[in-house]
């Protein structure tokens, strides 16, 4: 079950570490947030968290599910609430981004309707204190994806 949550201090901070593994970042977006978990059995499996970011646009800044629970269909089913929020919304621009490894995310954002617009460079040794690593290559660039709706 899919269900917004206000009371944003319930969400595991390991589960929000899974795709963002800077607690201060994390602490930086989480309070002007808005946020979906997907529950079972009153244990949350899966989050997604976006915040608006210019007129008419938001980003979707963290997909997180459980990693015992990958490939069930949580974070496409997060990602299109997402979706379907952000249109009821009004708003014109969904975006997303991931780091240059992160090819199953690349491939679920595209299933789910994003196109790959462009891409930061160094964006993560920038923005983060420590290296980031992940399917053993470091995450350095961000590849930025957008969604009109």
């Amino acid at each position: 079950m899919i269900e917004e949550v206000c009371d944003k201090s319930i969400i595991p901070k390991d589960l929000l570490m899974l795709a963002d593994p800077s607690e201060e970042m994390i602490d930086s977006y989480l309070d002007r947030s808005i946020c979906y978990v997907h529950k079972e059995k009153d244990r949350i499996l899966g989050v997604i968290i976006m915040i608006d970011t210019r007129p008419l646009t938001r980003e979707i800044i963290n997909v997180s599910v459980q990693e015992d629970h990958h490939n069930r269909g949580i974070g496409k089913a997060l990602i299109l609430q997402a979706i379907e929020r952000s249109k009821n919304d009004g708003i014109k621009t969904l975006e997303i981004g991931t780091g240059n490894p992160g090819a199953i995310q690349m491939l679920l954002y595209q299933k789910c309707g994003f196109r790959i617009i462009g891409v930061e460079p160094d964006h993560f040794r920038i923005h983060y204190k420590e290296r980031i690593f992940e399917n053993g290559i470091e995450c350095r660039d961000m590849v930025r994806m957008r969604m009109e709706l």
